[in-house]
This record gives structure tokens, sequence and C-alpha cells, in this order.
């Protein structure tokens, strides 16, 4: 009977925890995404040689490949740059977020 008034009394305690979203705004140390500047690379062949330059070309810290039909999280995050792929592994998109 104590081992369920304990773990009675640690559920309501743990019910009291919140999450802290981060603060909005570029993440610490910069890194934010211009999509323009990877577009010469929409109708080329997919590859890490690719992602290299599109993270280069963009600014962008990170790297989100999308297959047709992916699916992703809606999060934004302005130093993320999302490459959209077609069924022939061609580079479709490329945006931020």
């Amino acid at each position: 009977m104590k081992t369920l008034t304990a773990m009675g009394i640690l559920m309501l305690a743990s019910a009291c925890v919140s999450v802290v979203p981060p603060p909005p705004g570029p993440p610490p140390g910069g890194g934010s995404c211009n999509a323009a500047g990877g577009q010469g690379l929409v109708g080329r062949a997919a590859s890490s040689q690719l992602g290299t330059e599109a993270l280069r070309l963009t600014g962008a810290r990170d790297l989100r490949w999308i297959p047709p039909g992916g699916m992703v999280t809606m999060d934004y995050r302005p130093d993320r740059l999302n490459i959209e792929t077609d069924a022939q592994n061609r580079v479709r998109t490329i945006r931020c977020g």
C-alpha cells in the first residue's frame, strides 16, 4: 500500500513539471538560412556533395532531405535547409525551415 501511495505522489509531482520552449529568433551562433542561394541546385541529382554545396550556398547549419511522400515535423528552424527530392532522386525544391 505504501508503494502505491509513493507512486501516486510521484505521479502528481511529475505532472507539475513544465517544458519551457526556446526563445524565438535565430539559434545561438547564427546560421540563418537563405534558400535563394541554393536554387541553382534544383533539378540536379541528390548526393552528399550536393548537400554540402547547398549548406554552403544557403548559410544553413542543418540539412533535412525529404523524399517523395516523406513525413516531416512542422517545427520551423531558421537554420535548417529542406531539400525535397522526386522519384528519380533529383532535387525538386529547396527551402528553409
